[in-house]
């Protein structure tokens, strides 16, 4: 009782030092904020590094003691690779021997030993077709004869054209290998002195483009057909204004378009809106509409997304960390059966096992908002998370499409998009038939060479029939 009397009779702090110590505290929470918000801005400026897909990459400092570059001397190097001896040649040219030697001495001749060079001749070759112009003697129509080798009919003003092989170098380039058409000019000039300006290669493009037309709509039908097809799709400009580039990777096509929007009309317009065929892609909303589709959730999505969120928070990573330890059980039970250690049966038993443990992981709410976002995605992708190991041979993520787009965000970054809707038609129309190809192991020249040759659009097969 006494000790609390004397400690009513203590003076407290005063109301100004309060007031002071108010403000300190003040001062250091804000303090600590802006320090929070710098830390917060440098982990996902790191965590954006990480992800991208183009020009510029960034590995961080360089190694204070790096490696020496290339392979190591001795028995380490390996085996040694060399190009083979061409099986043809076309000219041969000697290399005598100096009058002498350097010290001032004879030379004797002893042997000839061969040497080859692989060389390009930059040449433009100026066709002249001498086109003869008749007319019918029944119905007095005009007639026009044409050679194979023609890509338009065009006379008069228009009577200089671009060759069949240009334009396909011209379209692989900028299509398919993301140059601009400003650049593709150069090239052509420098390389085999062919003066070609933008607006010549943009119209010529689109011209081969609509060659093709029929070859794409083909194949699109074999994406709609196909057992598989995996989708994914990226950002895109036309004329300044955002758009999507989505692709379908399939069994025996791929296929491209570029449109305003990413949901499900537009995924739809590629593999149809009634696709009954398997689908892999990621964890984007609109895929979840394929009600007739089995769909299979991208793994590698996912573990990024954990990966990333434990590197952001790792002391409340427990749910992240429980999570990439069951998808990780996934793709060691899938390489477990491909190496035939694991039965048919036992593949079954694991994945019923796996399946059970995702129930038992999201049936517990998580605390942290970042926790409960991931467990709500997680909730409903849980159908398509292992669908991979239900139906062995599906690829466990979405790798393939990713690597159709890679060229584009190339491009994307590099000059941008198309200018015009009809640009953008021609970049898909390409795109197409490009890809199709390279899948297909077909001359990617040599088909858009004979696409443009035809005097009316007609479909190539790029793919075999089954009758076939």
């Amino acid at each position: 009782m006494a000790q609390s009397k004397k400690q009513r009779e203590e003076p407290g702090p005063s109301r100004g030092e309060l007031e002071r110590e108010n403000a300190r505290l003040r001062q250091e929470s804000e303090r600590l904020q802006r320090e929070i918000e710098r830390l917060r801005g440098e982990l996902e400026k790191a965590m954006r590094s990480g992800k991208r897909q183009a020009a510029p990459f960034s590995r961080g400092e360089p190694k204070k003691n790096p490696r020496r570059p290339g392979r190591k001397s001795g028995k380490q190097y390996g085996r040694r690779g060399k190009r083979p001896a061409p099986p043809k040649v076309d000219e041969v040219k000697r290399a005598p021997l100096p009058p002498q030697c350097a010290c001032g001495g004879c030379v004797k001749w002893e042997r000839t030993a061969p040497q080859y060079q692989e060389d390009i001749v930059c040449q433009t070759l100026v066709r002249r077709f001498d086109v003869e112009i008749g007319r019918c003697q029944q119905c007095h129509r005009r007639v026009q004869g044409r050679h194979p080798e023609q890509t338009s009919d065009a006379l008069g003003a228009a009577q200089v054209q671009i060759g069949a092989r240009a334009v396909s170098l011209a379209a692989v380039m900028t299509k398919q290998m993301g140059i601009s058409l400003g650049n593709t000019g150069q090239l052509l000039e420098h390389g085999f002195g062919l003066r070609v300006e933008r607006s010549t290669l943009s119209r010529a493009l689109a011209r081969l483009a609509g060659r093709a037309e029929p070859t794409c709509a083909d194949l699109l039908s074999w994406a709609r057909r196909s057992a598989v097809n995996v989708m994914d799709e990226t950002g895109w400009r036309v004329g300044g204004q955002s758009h999507w580039a989505h692709v379908a990777v399939g069994e025996q096509a791929t296929v491209y378009t570029i449109q305003r929007g990413r949901g499900y009309g537009e995924a739809a317009s590629l593999i149809g809106a009634d696709y009954a065929g398997f689908l892999v892609r990621d964890g984007w909303a609109p895929y979840r509409k394929f009600a007739g589709a089995p769909s299979h959730s991208c793994l590698n999505h996912l573990l990024t997304r954990c990966r990333e969120m434990i590197v952001a928070d790792p002391r409340r990573a427990g749910f992240a960390r429980s999570i990439q330890q069951i998808l990780r059980e996934g793709l060691q039970v899938r390489d477990r059966h491909e190496q035939g250690r694991l039965s048919v049966r036992g593949l079954a038993r694991a994945t019923q096992s796996l399946e059970r443990q995702m129930d038992e992981r999201l049936a517990r709410l998580p605390r942290s908002e970042a926790n409960r976002k991931l467990a709500q995605h997680l909730r409903n992708e849980q159908p398509h998370l292992f669908t991979f190991l239900r139906c062995p041979g599906l690829a466990a993520s979405n790798h393939e499409a990713e690597h159709a787009l890679r060229f584009l965000v190339i491009a994307r970054k590099v000059w941008g998009g198309n200018r015009t809707a009809r640009g953008a038609r021609t970049q898909s129309v390409l795109l197409s038939v490009m890809r199709t190809c390279r899948q297909q192991q077909r001359p990617v020249v040599a088909v858009l060479m004979t696409l443009l040759q035809q005097r009316q659009p007609v479909t190539l097969e790029l793919v075999a029939s089954d009758d076939g």
